[in-house]
């Protein structure tokens, strides 16, 4: 059985702009076509009604990937934009690593702002899970 796994160092979910996310990708491939190449990346992206948006923020290849391998990430978060909450609309950080050939990929959300917290933009709104 193959797996993928993100591990973030403290088990921590939650940044200010411009600190570091730091941690470990690890995965276990099925025999089969061994892996060709491994990125570990920060994205953000849109949930709720309307169009999909999303971005890749930073990527760091992990050149010669195996099929059991683990690697330390490291990479920068910019000043914005923040994680928010909205009622039609809110915005997700994330850290994702994806392993080729297959698209085999795995993803952490965080939350980015400079409270720790995402922005609710409605006080009455409940926290996204």
């Amino acid at each position: 059985m193959s797996w993928i796994e993100i591990g973030l160092e403290g088990g921590r979910t939650a940044y200010r702009p411009g600190e570091e996310v730091v941690g470990a990708v690890a995965w276990s491939l099925e025999e089969g076509e061994p892996p060709v190449s491994a990125e570990v990346r920060l994205v953000w992206l849109t949930r709720g009604k309307g169009d999909v948006d999303s971005d890749v923020v930073a990527s760091a290849e992990l050149p010669s990937p195996g099929r059991l391998d683990r690697r330390e990430l490291s990479l920068r978060l910019p000043e914005g934009p923040y994680s928010f909450v909205g009622r039609l609309v809110s915005l997700v950080w994330a850290v994702e690593v994806v392993v080729e050939p297959g698209g085999r990929a795995e993803r952490t959300e965080i939350v980015v702002s400079p409270t720790g917290r995402e922005i609710r933009l409605h006080p009455d709104l409940p926290p996204s899970s």
